[in-house]
C-alpha cells in the first residue's frame, strides 16, 4: 500500500483547477467545500483528504485517488500516493499549472469584457492570445 505525499503548488481557483484538470485528461472532477476522504487503490478509505478530487476509477486501474486540498493561504496542496506520482510528476503539475494560470487569465479578461480572438500555441506549450475589447 503506497502511502499519499503532498506537494506545494501554486493553484488557487476550483474552478480554474477542475478546468485544468480536464484539459489534462480528467474531466470527472469532485469540488467539496468540506475536505472529503481520499481512496487507495483497493477502495480502502485513507485518512488524507481533499476539496478537488479525481477519483481513482478515472485515472487507473491501479491507482489511487488524486485530490487538492484547499490550504489557509489560498493555494491548493496536490495530494498524490508515491505510486501515482509516476504518472503526476513535477512536468505533469507544471502542464496542470499552466492550464490553471490560462483559465484563470482568459476568465479574469473575459469578466474585464475582452474577447478572445485569436489564440495560438507555440512548440515550447507557450500560448499566444490576441484579445479586443470594444467600448
Amino acid at each position: 500500500m503506497s502511502h499519499f505525499t503532498t506537494m506545494t503548488t501554486q493553484l488557487t481557483d476550483p474552478d480554474a483547477l477542475r478546468a485544468a484538470l480536464a484539459d489534462v485528461g480528467y474531466g470527472e472532477v469532485e469540488l467539496h467545500d468540506s475536505p472529503q476522504p481520499l481512496y487507495g487503490y483497493q477502495g480502502d478509505v485513507r485518512s488524507d483528504r481533499a476539496h478537488v478530487i479525481v477519483r481513482r476509477a478515472h485515472i487507473g486501474r491501479a491507482s489511487n485517488d488524486l485530490g487538492f486540498l484547499h490550504q489557509e493561504d489560498g493555494h491548493y496542496r496536490a495530494v498524490i500516493s508515491e505510486y501515482d506520482r509516476r504518472k503526476h510528476d513535477d512536468s505533469w503539475l507544471a502542464r496542470l499549472t499552466a492550464r490553471h494560470a490560462y483559465h484563470l487569465t482568459t476568465d479574469t479578461l473575459a469578466a474585464q469584457g475582452f474577447t478572445l480572438t485569436e489564440e495560438t500555441t507555440e512548440r515550447d506549450g507557450t500560448v499566444r492570445m490576441v484579445l479586443r475589447r470594444f467600448q
